[in-house]
């Protein structure tokens, strides 16, 4: 039985497949995002009665079914099916994308432009997520040089950085200095890419978003809030084979 009809029966159960409902250790509430493409994910914190979780829903259909036409309109560059092209604004950069059918899945970029995927042809899924795979370990070395410039041009000092491909937010600092990066990010404009890096390193010394942090945003850059609130609707520039 699929998770959303064992958690929400008589919410989720009568939705399409696009519904899904995970389980979450590091949750503390329930919380739900709308993919491109449709796809909802509903996340539920462990040990939640099934009771609110319905009344979360219940709550949210409006707005969960109007993000889904919302999505549901979106140009075809936002179908399922892994790319011919990979489009990344972020670097500047378009990448022909090459299928192989092979006995063992594997991707790798034999000429600059050209990236190849091998694998069982009939996998779309299976590409998708190892596409997904290669474009965390490529675009890790093209943020890191955006981030290490920014850092130089603010004086703000980071630890580390990790690129993954993250459910809910677009970055995150941790209290060690280290900052992730969701590689979807890619698929953003650079002003885009260069304000959440900048976000990111101004909570090495604000763990916070309190006055004071907003105003170390604000001093190197002052278009912050233009720019966040550009960055909450970036999710629509995310090709949803991402999400597969």
């Amino acid at each position: 039985m699929p998770p959303a009809q064992l958690l929400l029966p008589g919410i989720a159960d009568d939705q399409d497949a696009r519904w899904h409902v995970r389980i979450s250790r590091r949750a503390r509430r329930v919380s739900v995002r709308v993919y491109p493409g449709g796809r909802v994910e509903i996340v539920v914190p462990q040990g939640m009665r099934t009771n609110r979780v319905r009344e979360f829903v219940s709550e949210h259909r409006g707005w969960i079914e109007r993000r889904v036409r919302e999505f549901e309109r979106l140009p075809a560059a936002h179908a399922q099916a892994p790319p011919e092209r990979l489009e990344l604004p972020a670097f500047g950069c378009s990448l022909r994308i090459e299928y192989q059918p092979a006995s063992t899945r594997r991707v790798h970029q034999p000429e600059p432009e050209v990236v190849r995927v091998q694998g069982d042809p009939n996998d779309d899924t299976g590409a998708a997520r190892a596409l997904c795979r290669w474009l965390i370990r490529w675009s890790s070395v093209h943020f890191a040089a955006v981030l290490d410039a920014v850092a130089a041009s603010t004086a703000l000092e980071y630890a580390n950085l990790v690129v993954r491909r993250q459910r809910t937010r677009w970055g995150s600092c941790s209290s060690r200095g280290t900052i992730s990066v969701n590689v979807c990010l890619a698929f953003l404009r650079p002003e885009l890419v260069r304000y959440l890096l900048l976000h990111e390193l101004c909570h090495t010394q604000q763990m916070n978003h309190s006055r004071r942090f907003w105003a170390l945003v604000e001093r190197h850059e002052p278009r912050y809030r233009e720019l966040d609130r550009e960055l909450c609707a970036g999710w629509r520039s995310v090709p949803a084979w991402m999400f597969r």
